[in-house]
C-alpha cells in the first residue's frame, strides 16, 4: 500500500482516481504545524531555533496519516510545487518523525505542475527527496518575518498608540501607498497649452500638431498661457506651409507572454475588477479541478509561478487550436519562447496556462468567476503563441517656408490583426489604432490650415495605486513574491492602514505615521532596495548558495541594534520627527500665508502631534489651558475640542457638552438642572472621538430617542444604547439593532416589527439570521451560508465560521468551507457542553480556589 499526501481533501479526491486502488490519497489541509503567534518562537540566542506547534484539528490529521503509513511501505509527499508546499512536506516529516512511524518506509516527494492524469502519473515516474534548500529558504523568510513582526510591532504599540503592527514586506508596501500620497499632496498642478490644426494638402484634411514654434521644438510645457497659444495660431495661420516629409514604415507588436501570478492578479484586476485574493482564490479552484463529464479534471497548471515558459507539448498544442480556430496566417513560422523581466523571477515552473488547450472556453459549463477567469488565462496563453499584429504606421511633417513653424501628422493603420483578435493586454483596450489613418499626400505638396485648435490643459499629479499597479511596482522593485502579494494587500486593509476607494488605495491617518515613524526611526528596514536585497539573499539560500543562519545572524545583529536605539528615545522626540515628516499633509500652506501650526483657538499655541489611545491627533502645545483638538487630516470632517472639552452646545438646555477621558474611556458629560449627577452618554464603539462632529454630540445626549407610540397599547417605544449594543425598547422587551446609526434612524414601523420579533423569539438577540446558500451535506449534516450580524458565515452543526472579508457568498464551495469550519474548530470554535454532575448526598462541600486562566499569546 502507498499512501499519498497532498494539501486539500479537493486534491486529494481527485488523485485517488488517477493513482487507483494501490493508493490512499490523504489532505494535510495545509500545514500541520506553525509558530506560535507569541514572542519567543524563534530563539535568536539559541542560533535561531524555532518552537513549531500542531494544533488540535492538525494532530487528528498527523494521527490519521501515521495510521496510514504504519499499514504501508511507502510515502509519497505530493504537496505543491514550491517553496510552501516543500515546508508542508518537511513539516510533515518531522511530525511523523516525532511519532516514530517512518522506520522501513521509503519515502519520496513528488511535485506536478498541473492536477491531470498524464503529470500526476510521470511524477510519480520520477520521485525525489525532500529539497532542503527549498526548505531553508522557508524557514529563513519565516524566521524573518516573525522577528520583524515581534519585534517591531510592540515598539509601535509603545511609541504609537493605537497602531496595529509591522511587517517585514507589509510596512514597505504601506510605505509605497504613502509616499504616492505625499507625491500628489505636493503637487502643484501647471498650466499648458497644445495647438492643432486641420491640414489640407490636395486631399482630404487631417489633423496635425504643432511640433516647433520660432526655430525651436516644442515640449510639453513649452506654451504656458492663452497669450502664447494665440501667438502659436497666428503663426500657423501666417505661415506658408508644405509638406517636407512623408515616411510610411511597417511596424508591428509582439504579443505578451503567458500569465505569471503577478501579471494573472494585475490583468484580472484591470479586466475583470477582481481583487488579488478573489483572483488567486478562483485560480485555485481551476488547479484543483472542476467535473468535467463525471471526472474531476484540473483546469490549469500552478497558479504560483513567476516563470513565463511553456513546456513543448503544451505549445504544439497551441500552434494546432491556433491554426483550427483562426487559420494558418495566424501561426508564427516559430515557436514563441519567452524569459521574465521581473526583477529576482525565479522562473521555476511553467507560466499559468490551461492544461489542455483543446477545452476551449465556450466548450466548458463553467459559472461566474472561474468562468471569467479562465477564459482570460485561455485567451492569454494561446495569444501568446500566435502572429504578431502589422501595422504601418506614417509620418507627416509639415513646415513652413522659413523653417520657423512645424506641424506633425501621425497615424497608425492595422494591417493584420495577429494575435489582436484575441487578446489585448491593459489599457491597450482602450486604443484603437485602426482609426488614425491619414490620407495620401505627396511629398512637397503645399498645405494650408483649414482650422486652428488652441486647448488649455494642466498637468496631472500620479494616480494612486490600485491593486493592479501596486502588484507590478512591487514585483519591478523585487519586494516580497508574487504568491504573497494578495496576502500582504489584505493585511493592510484588515489593520485599517488603508482604505479603497474607487479601487484605489488611500493612505488612512494611522498608515501614514506608522510609516513616517518607520522611515524616521528605521529608514533602512522600509527601504525598497533592502527589501528586495533580502528576497534575492533568500534566492541564494534556496540555490544552495548561502547558509539559511547566516543570512539570519546577520541581520538580527543590526536590527537588534536599532531596535534598541529607538527603545530610548522620548516621546517628544518621536512626535517632533513625525511632525516634520507630515508636514505637507497635517499642515499644509494656508491661502492667506499664516502660520499653518498656529492655534485656531488660543491664537497663542502651536499645533502638534499627540498621542492617545485612538491614535494620533492634533492639539495645542498650551495644553491643559487650551484644549483645542483636531484630527490629523485638515480635509476630513473635524471636531474642535475648546476651553474645557467643550464640544457642542445642547440646543434644548443651552448646556454645554463636554469631552471627558474617563477610567472607562472617552465619553461626554452635561449638566442637567435640578439633578446631583451630570448626564453621560459613552463614545459608541467605531466613533472616532475625535472626528465626533456637533450634530453627533447633540444626538448621544438626547438619548434615548423616542421612536413612537406603540400602535398596540400606545405605549412608547424608545432607542438607545446600551451594555449590548444599540437596542429599542418597550414594556420589559429589548430588542437589539443592526447598528448605532440605527438608534438615530429607525423608524416606528421596523421598531414595532423588531419588538415582535424579539418576543416571538426570546432566546436570542437581534434578527433570525437567514440562509443565503445551501451548500449541501457534510456526514449528513447540513452546510449553509447564513447572514450574520457581523457578515456572512458558515453554519455546521453548532460551528459559526465567518467568511473572510471581501469573499463573495455565492463563490464560496462545500470544500471551501469545511476548511474554514474545520480552521474554527481548531481554535476553539467548536465547544463541548460540559456533563451535569449531580451534587452527592449529604456531602459535606468546600469552597476550591479558581482555576489559573491560561495567559493570552
Amino acid at each position: 500500500m502507498n499512501v499519498v499526501v497532498v494539501e486539500s481533501p479537493a486534491k486529494a479526491k481527485t488523485i485517488n482516481k488517477y493513482l487507483g486502488s494501490d493508493y490512499t490519497v490523504l489532505a494535510s489541509f495545509g500545514h500541520v504545524r506553525d509558530l506560535p503567534p507569541k514572542d519567543g518562537s524563534v530563539k535568536p540566542d539559541e542560533d535561531f531555533a524555532m518552537d513549531w506547534e500542531v494544533d488540535s484539528q492538525s494532530a487528528k490529521r498527523v494521527k490519521a496519516i501515521a495510521d496510514a503509513v504504519k499499514e504501508s511501505d511507502r510515502l509519497i509527499l505530493a504537496t505543491d510545487p514550491d517553496r510552501e508546499g516543500e515546508a508542508i512536506s518537511w513539516h510533515l516529516l518531522e511530525a511523523l518523525t516525532k511519532r516514530r512511524v517512518l522506520k522501513n518506509v521509503d519515502v519520496q516527494r513528488v511535485a506536478f505542475n498541473a492536477i491531470t492524469k498524464p503529470a500526476i502519473q510521470e511524477a510519480m515516474r520520477h520521485p525525489r527527496a525532500v529539497d532542503m534548500e527549498l526548505v531553508n529558504a522557508y524557514l529563513a523568510r519565516r524566521a524573518l518575518d516573525y522577528l520583524v513582526g515581534f519585534t517591531l510591532s510592540p515598539v509601535l504599540w509603545r511609541k504609537l498608540p493605537g497602531s496595529r503592527s509591522a511587517g517585514r514586506v507589509q510596512s514597505v508596501a504601506l510605505r509605497l501607498i504613502c509616499d504616492r500620497e505625499l507625491e500628489i499632496e505636493k503637487f502643484t498642478a501647471e498650466e499648458y497649452w497644445t495647438v492643432d490644426a486641420d491640414i489640407r494638402a490636395g486631399g482630404d484634411p487631417f489633423r496635425a500638431k504643432l511640433v516647433s514654434l520660432n526655430g525651436k521644438k516644442l515640449q510639453k510645457l513649452s506654451i504656458k498661457d492663452r497669450a502664447s497659444a494665440n501667438a502659436a495660431v497666428d503663426a500657423i495661420n501666417a505661415a506658408d506651409l508644405s509638406v517636407t516629409s512623408v515616411e510610411a514604415k511597417p511596424t508591428k507588436r509582439n504579443p505578451p507572454p503567458p500569465f505569471t501570478t503577478s501579471t494573472l492578479q494585475q490583468e484580472a484586476a484591470r479586466k475583470l475588477g477582481f481583487s488579488a485574493t478573489r483572483t488567486m482564490q478562483t485560480a485555485q479552484k481551476l488547479y484543483e479541478g472542476v467535473n468535467i463529464g463525471g471526472e474531476t479534471v484540473g483546469l490549469i497548471t500552478y497558479m504560483r509561478t513567476d516563470g513565463v515558459s511553456m513546456v513543448s507539448e503544451a505549445i504544439n498544442q497551441f500552434r494546432d487550436v491556433i491554426s483550427d480556430e483562426h487559420g494558418a496566417l495566424y501561426v508564427p513560422p516559430k515557436p514563441r519562447f519567452y524569459s521574465s523581466k521581473a526583477k529576482n523571477a525565479q522562473e521555476a515552473h511553467e507560466a499559468i496556462r490551461p492544461t489542455s488547450f483543446s477545452r476551449l472556453p465556450k466548450s466548458l459549463n463553467l459559472d461566474g468567476d472561474m468562468a471569467r477567469l479562465y477564459q482570460l488565462i485561455w485567451r492569454r496563453a494561446v495569444a501568446s503563441q500566435m502572429e504578431s499584429a502589422r501595422f504601418e504606421r506614417t509620418t507627416i511633417d509639415i513646415t513652413s517656408s522659413d523653417q520657423q513653424t512645424a506641424l506633425r501628422a501621425t497615424g497608425s493603420v492595422l494591417q493584420f490583426d495577429g494575435f489582436l483578435t484575441l487578446y489585448q493586454e491593459g489599457r491597450d483596450d482602450e486604443e484603437d489604432e485602426g482609426e488614425a489613418r491619414l490620407p495620401k499626400v505627396e511629398q512637397g505638396a503645399a498645405a494650408s490650415a483649414e482650422k486652428t485648435y488652441a486647448d488649455q490643459h494642466f498637468t496631472q499629479p500620479p494616480p494612486r495605486f490600485t491593486e493592479a499597479s501596486l502588484v507590478k511596482r512591487m514585483e519591478e522593485l523585487g519586494i516580497g513574491r508574487p504568491s504573497t502579494y494578495a496576502s500582504t494587500l489584505q493585511v493592510l486593509r484588515d489593520r485599517e492602514y488603508v482604505r479603497m476607494d474607487k479601487n484605489r488605495f488611500h493612505p488612512e491617518d494611522k498608515g501614514r505615521v506608522v510609516t513616517a515613524f518607520l522611515e524616521n526611526f528605521f529608514a533602512r528596514y522600509v527601504e525598497y532596495d533592502f527589501t528586495a536585497g533580502l528576497e534575492t539573499q533568500l534566492d541564494k539560500v534556496s540555490a544552495g548558495d548561502l547558509d539559511w543562519k547566516q543570512l539570519l545572524r546577520d541581520f538580527w545583529t543590526e536590527f537588534r541594534s536599532a531596535v534598541d536605539e529607538i527603545g530610548e528615545l522620548r516621546i517628544t522626540n518621536v512626535l517632533d520627527a513625525l511632525n516634520e515628516a507630515l508636514a505637507p499633509h497635517i499642515f499644509p500652506a494656508t491661502e492667506d500665508g499664516s502660520d499653518p501650526r498656529l492655534c485656531p483657538s488660543c491664537k497663542e499655541g502651536t499645533l502638534s502631534l499627540r498621542l492617545g489611545k485612538f491614535g494620533a491627533f492634533l492639539g495645542c502645545s498650551n495644553h491643559p489651558d487650551c484644549k483645542f483638538t483636531r484630527q490629523m487630516s485638515p480635509t476630513e470632517a473635524q471636531s474642535v475640542i475648546e476651553g474645557d472639552g467643550q464640544v457642542a452646545i445642547d440646543p434644548d438646555t443651552g448646556k454645554p457638552i463636554i469631552m471627558k477621558d474617563g477610567r472607562f474611556g472617552i465619553y461626554l458629560e452635561m449638566e442637567v438642572e435640578g439633578e446631583d449627577k451630570p448626564k453621560r452618554a459613552s463614545i459608541p464603539k467605531g466613533w472616532d472621538p475625535h472626528a465626533l462632529t456637533e450634530d453627533k454630540a447633540i444626538a448621544l445626549m438626547s438619548l434615548p430617542r423616542l421612536v413612537g407610540n406603540h400602535p398596540d397599547d400606545g405605549e412608547p417605544i424608545t432607542a438607545a444604547i446600551g451594555r449590548y449594543g444599540p437596542y429599542v425598547h418597550h414594556g420589559k422587551t429589548y430588542a437589539n439593532l443592526q447598528s448605532v446609526e440605527d438608534v438615530f434612524e429607525i423608524g416606528l414601523n421596523r421598531a414595532v416589527s423588531a419588538i415582535a420579533d424579539k418576543i416571538a423569539n426570546p432566546g436570542r438577540r437581534g434578527q433570525a439570521a437567514t440562509a443565503l446558500k445551501e451548500l449541501g451535506e457534510h456526514e449528513g449534516k447540513p452546510v449553509r451560508i447564513m447572514s450574520g450580524r457581523y457578515g456572512p458565515y458558515v453554519k455546521y452543526e453548532k460551528i459559526n465560521a465567518t467568511l473572510p472579508k471581501g469573499t463573495e457568498p455565492e463563490t464560496v464551495t462545500l470544500e471551501q468551507a469545511m476548511e474554514l469550519v474545520n480552521a474554527k474548530a481548531a481554535k476553539g470554535g467548536k465547544k463541548k457542553a460540559p456533563a451535569k454532575k449531580k451534587a452527592p448526598a449529604k456531602k459535606k462541600t468546600t469552597a476550591k480556589k479558581p482555576a489559573a486562566k491560561k495567559a493570552a499569546d
